[in-house]
């Protein structure tokens, strides 16, 4: 007997049973017992048409039977060499627990919304269509920051599937944990679950990153939810207000390492080390943004239709430069041209956004588990391939997607099972979870001649 059919035979058993004790409690034995051959039927064929109702209500998805579960975890702006000039015990261990890219690089905008929903759905952005950060309607004039986006499906219902919702059709069970993307709806379809925290939140507590991976090892193991994504906020907010090269950046990453260390132990005491696969990201890398007068002034003498002043050198016939009020550099428009400005109270040390070619945009990819070969480098990959490796672990068909799985298959573990057949021989989908349900069905109405002859 395959291990199939077993785990179907296993799955109909178990409803039978559970149906056969809800019947009988509608239908005392003193009863049964007192009526006649056709009145015994009656309850003979309820239990045999509860459990096909059991069965359909609830169809056996042979991804879920079969696949690993997997936990995707994002830190915000990790650039892929933050963890060579900091001691990082736990991330260097992961490296030889399982994979290690080079680094990966982000899609164009190398940006916390846009790159997030590559990775989710395995889309460019010309296709996903989150496009920046912020929501912005051109019709209306509308604008949205970037944390009021997370709930608004208009910005992110775009045609292109995340993950979350192509796990769910096929069977899974999913949930985001602040992960950009996981609280809108599409086509009306939500995650099974979805935690967001409010604007403004702190993103750097420990006590709270450490919770976080407690709830999400819940979900596996208690709850048995089979994909998870969870998103950190760090270490892109010091990357922005202290800068990528300071003290203050390799102490989050400091903090990082030793999340990941409680991340391994978590997985240990919830005994999902044989049963989880993890992959570690980030969204985009980090610069430092240059403040120098001279570097500054340079960049801008070559910008066409505008003129370029230091402050000591405006023409007296400005009568300006006296001002103490005057910044180190002022620019003047040619006529016919508008400088579009803001008041800003704030200026980033560190930035991102620019052409993810540069290697300070480059980010990071780690993982490990029992379906990743151990101590394997792998060679630098776009971040879009990351969605078809995701769609292999947990044996789903994927979306249509721009990735290719041929980047990545080779840091997975050969395996002895074939891969499950979701494509009927017309060409029409189907899902695992359907074809185990037919299969429950036909064997249910075995049973049900079987009982007719019995009587």
């Amino acid at each position: 007997m395959s291990a199939d059919l077993y785990q179907t035979r296993l799955h109909i058993n178990q409803v039978v049973h559970r149906c056969a004790g809800q019947v009988k409690q509608l239908q005392p034995r003193s009863e049964l017992q007192s009526v006649g051959v056709k009145m015994k039927m009656r309850p003979q064929l309820l239990l045999v048409l509860t459990a096909v109702v059991c069965a359909a209500a609830k169809p056996l998805s042979k991804a879920a039977m079969t696949s690993n579960k997997l936990l995707l975890i994002s830190f915000d702006g990790f650039r892929w060499d933050y963890d060579q000039d900091v001691d990082t015990p736990n991330l260097d261990q992961l490296a030889a627990d399982g994979v290690k890219a080079k680094y990966i690089t982000p899609p164009m905008l190398t940006m916390t919304s846009p790159s997030h929903f590559t990775t989710i759905t395995g889309r460019w952005v010309e296709d996903h269509e989150v496009v920046h950060n912020l929501m912005f309607n051109q019709e209306t004039n509308l604008k949205v920051p970037h944390k009021e986006t997370l709930k608004r499906s208009e910005w992110w219902d775009n045609g292109a599937l995340p993950l979350w919702i192509t796990a769910q059709n096929q069977g899974l069970k999913t949930a985001s944990f602040s992960f950009p993307g996981g609280g809108a709806n599409y086509s009306g379809q939500g995650v099974n679950r979805v935690l967001l925290e409010e604007s403004g939140h702190p993103d750097d507590n420990e006590t709270e990153w450490r919770q976080k991976i407690d709830t999400v090892m819940s979900w596996f193991s208690e709850e048995d939810f089979h994909l998870v994504t969870l998103y950190y906020g760090e270490p892109d907010n010091v990357g922005h207000a202290k800068g990528p090269d300071t003290p203050d950046r390799k102490e989050i990453i400091r903090q990082i390492d030793r999340t990941i260390g409680y991340l391994k132990d978590a997985i240990d005491r919830h005994n999902l080390t044989d049963g989880l696969n993890v992959i570690i990201t980030s969204d985009h890398g980090m610069t430092t943004v240059k403040k120098k007068p001279q570097e500054v002034f340079d960049a801008l003498s070559n910008v066409p239709n505008i003129t370029v002043y230091k402050k000591n050198e405006i023409p007296e016939s400005f009568h300006l430069a006296k001002s103490e009020r005057l910044p180190p550099i002022v620019i003047i428009a040619d006529l016919g041209f508008n400088l579009n400005s803001r008041f800003i109270v704030y200026v980033n040390k560190g930035d991102h956004g620019f052409h993810n070619t540069e290697m300070d945009m480059k980010t990071i990819f780690r993982a490990f588990g029992p379906s990743f070969k151990r101590s394997y480098l792998s060679e630098p990959f776009d971040s879009i391939h990351i969605y078809p490796l995701m769609c292999k672990l947990l044996q789903i068909q994927p979306a249509p997607h721009n990735g290719s799985l041929s980047v990545t298959e080779d840091m997975l573990l050969p395996t002895t099972t074939a891969k499950p057949s979701l494509t009927t021989p017309q060409g029409s989908f189907t899902t695992a979870g359907s074809q185990g349900a037919r299969l429950s069905v036909v064997l249910l109405l075995a049973m049900l001649l079987s009982m007719f002859a019995v009587l």
